[in-house]
């Protein structure tokens, strides 16, 4: 039984989701993996290139599909995929749930955490897929679709199998009538809620699905997942894995699969409203986003994870220097294609405090200028932080970005990556504007676009950052202070409009980072989505409790 072999796994990550303190069980070092992993992965990921991807258990196609271009050789990669009918994936979904949804919370966990282990032996491919397909940097592929995405998966498995198990199964209920007593045998059963979608985005293919997939299977619902046409192979990879370990435990691997499509055929509406699905794990834009939170209306449950305006709010520093170097790192890394990437710096127009007296808000936006120049120059960092835009509608966006109004204080620009001649690249673009420019820093400019808003003072910084996060959400906000009744006003009021603070961040540690098993990634209660991972809310709106009653004479 996989539940023995793995029950070790599952405990600790119970214990973790309770705790809240550090814990990864995979770990992000790439030499945790063996000498010869990274060699054998990217040979791996080099020999499924211009040619079907074969690996999938889906028999039933109606024909292949494939556009994924790689943002560093501006190559396509020249997979195809099996395109398979709506209507086809929903019924073997239906057949495939109905075997799992019979096995306990415990079976279910063991075969689970086997498919994350199975996964594990693809991190090095699924990094150099990642790379290519999102312009992730390797090291940032690697981690974020291998470790961290598998540790979200078993955060998310770990919370279902505690909540599976949250009520007895069987008991013998008794009621005192005086002098006799009413007997009942009662049994609760947790009950799956139906076929599960899950969206992919483009920039997190793998880290932004697998908690949903994840959430859906250990409830005991089958799951459809619909990758963005531009970042398939991924998810694929880790598909195939997941569809292996069920067939060889017994599982229908329809149970979790694979609906690739075309931008020129899309088939995401299709899916959302079969009448048969029943839940959906959506991470993209707001606009389409908010089409599938309007899907509740018809009965759908939907978890959904959309753009947010992020902020720092500074105040008052102990050492300029860091802070401003944590937050060009911040603002560089990955590009800005970032969900979590801060976008708005409020900056009061007399200047922010340090121990060596009050630094100007000219000074600041050079400092923070220099900071970002001196980051995506160095040789050794530059194009390793950057990574590559993921679309060229990104890159277009980025360029006109100076045309929005407001002081321009560094434009964004090619950066040369000596290892892929060309990539497509581009620094941060930095922008003065004032606190009235509302229709400029109101939404969110997704890539490296950094404002530097000007405000009278504090309290009016946070004013308009906790506005923000209330009408076009947020998904982290930083904030730098000494003043610890000032740190307690904004963590009361960002808090209030359901938005998180990180508070005065230095070194190797930044805001767009959100942990495993401690951090609520996303909180769910302002426009930036409606869901977080991952809390009890994500996994027990996935199943229903049922009791059963009989009569003991």
């Amino acid at each position: 039984m996989l539940i023995t072999k793995h029950q070790n796994i599952i405990d600790n990550a119970v214990k973790a989701n309770h705790e809240r303190t550090f814990y990864a069980q995979y770990p992000e070092h790439p030499k945790a993996y063996g000498e010869d992993a990274p060699a054998k992965g990217e040979a791996a990921f080099k020999s499924l290139l211009n040619q079907p991807f074969t690996r999938l258990k889906q028999h039933v196609s109606e024909g292949r599909a494939g556009e994924e271009v790689s943002p560093y050789t501006l190559e396509p990669l020249g997979i195809t995929y099996p395109v398979t009918a709506t209507e086809e994936l929903v019924k073997a979904a239906r057949r495939a749930g109905d075997r799992w949804a019979a096995l306990s919370a415990a079976d279910r966990a063991g075969i689970l955490t086997e498919t994350l282990e199975r996964i594990s032996g693809h991190f090095f491919e699924i990094a150099h897929a990642t790379m290519h397909t999102t312009g992730q940097s390797f090291m940032m592929s690697f981690q974020a679709s291998g470790p961290h995405a598998n540790d979200r998966a078993l955060e998310a498995i770990a919370m279902g199998y505690q909540q599976l198990r949250h009520f007895p199964e069987k008991l013998q209920w008794e009621k005192p009538m005086g002098k006799f007593s009413i007997k009942l045998e009662k049994s609760f059963r947790t009950v799956p809620k139906g076929p599960g979608l899950v969206i992919g985005c483009s920039t997190f293919p793998v880290w932004n699905s697998l908690p949903g997939m994840y959430a859906d299977m250990i409830t005991g619902n089958p799951v459809i997942v619909k990758p963005h046409p531009k970042a398939v192979l991924p998810i694929a990879i880790a598909i195939a894995a997941i569809q292996e370990v069920l067939e060889e435990n017994g599982q229908d691997p329809y149970l979790c699969q694979l609906a690739a499509d075309s931008s020129d055929h899309l088939i995401t509406k299709e899916l959302c409203e079969h009448p048969q699905i029943a839940l959906i794990d959506y991470t993209g834009g707001s606009s389409f986003g908010n089409y599938v939170e309007s899907l509740a209306a018809k009965g759908k449950t939907v978890f959904s994870e959309k753009a947010g305006v992020n902020s720092v709010i500074l105040d008052s520093v102990k050492d300029i220097d860091a802070v401003l170097q944590n937050l060009a790192f911040s603002v560089s890394l990955y590009s800005g294609q970032m969900c979590t990437a801060p976008q708005n710096f409020f900056i009061p127009e007399s200047g922010i405090s340090t121990p060596e007296g009050k630094i100007s808000f000219n000074e600041v936006a050079a400092k923070f200028r220099d900071a970002v120049t001196a980051l995506v120059n160095n040789p050794k960092m530059g194009a390793g932080t950057l990574g590559a835009i993921q679309n060229e509608a990104t890159l277009q966006r980025v360029n006109a970005a100076g045309q929005l109004g407001g002081k321009v204080w560094l434009n964004g620009t090619p950066v040369v990556n000596e290892e892929y001649g060309s990539a497509r690249t581009c620094s941060p673009t930095i922008l003065e504007v004032s606190s009235a420019d509302q229709g400029i820093f109101e939404k969110e400019l997704f890539g490296p676009v950094v404002l530097l808003i000007k405000t009278k003072d504090t309290d009016h910084s946070l004013l308009l950052a906790s506005r923000m996060a209330a009408q076009h959400g947020a998904i982290t906000c930083g904030a730098y202070t000494t003043d610890d009744t000032v740190k307690e006003k904004i963590a009361t009021v960002m808090n209030s409009v359901f938005t998180p603070v990180s508070f005065n961040f230095t070194g190797f540690i930044w805001v767009n980072q959100h942990a495993a098993f401690s951090d609520f990634h996303v909180t769910g209660g302002n426009p930036a989505g409606n869901a977080s991972f991952t809390n009890q809310e994500f996994i027990v709106k996935r199943f229903v409790w049922v009791g059963n009653r009989t009569y003991v004479d």
